[in-house]
């Protein structure tokens, strides 16, 4: 496989499409709270979004850095579990 298909198959699929965007309104909603209010929960979001990875990815982060963790780190790790599971839904949809 190679890299024009990988990021044909993670970006350019309907399902994929609709799954990147609907992180997409999650993050930015979440932007929208830390800016003009208080956020409360509305963090979560993007974590539940993109679960069961980001989950992983927020363990190893807690494991590596601590409570401490600066916040780039946990964005970046929303962002691949995003791009991973986008990927896998295409190969599930490309299956049958």
């Amino acid at each position: 496989m190679n890299a024009r298909t990988l990021l044909r198959l993670t970006f350019a699929n309907a399902a994929s499409a609709v799954y990147l965007g609907l992180v997409g309104a999650a993050v930015m909603s979440e932007v929208a709270a830390a800016l003009f209010s208080d956020p409360g929960i509305v963090g979560i979001w993007p974590f539940l979004l993109t679960a069961p990875t980001s989950l992983l990815a927020a363990g190893v982060v807690e494991a590596d850095w601590g409570v401490d963790a600066p916040i780039w780190y946990l964005v970046s790790g929303v962002i691949i579990s995003a791009l991973v599971q986008s990927f896998a839904l295409a190969l599930r949809g490309r299956r049958r």
